[in-house]
């Protein structure tokens, strides 16, 4: 059976951790359905004078259309 997805591209950020900043990416652009899958593309920080003020996740999420 063939599958079309649609794919979206969104940035999570978190005050302590890459792995909160994805969590929340993916948490707040989900569906009811919930995504099919993610993939984590870019990694990095803000920060402010020489201290990491806050931590970004770029995720690729992907939600298969259902008929």
């Amino acid at each position: 059976m063939n599958s079309v997805y649609k794919v979206i591209d969104v940035v999570g950020t978190s005050k302590t951790s890459w792995e909160e900043a994805a969590k929340n990416a993916v948490e707040t652009a989900g569906s009811p359905r919930g995504p099919e899958s993610r993939r984590s593309r870019q990694l990095d920080m803000a920060i402010d004078k020489n201290k990491v003020v806050a931590y970004r996740a770029r995720v690729n999420i992907s939600f298969k259309y259902r008929s």
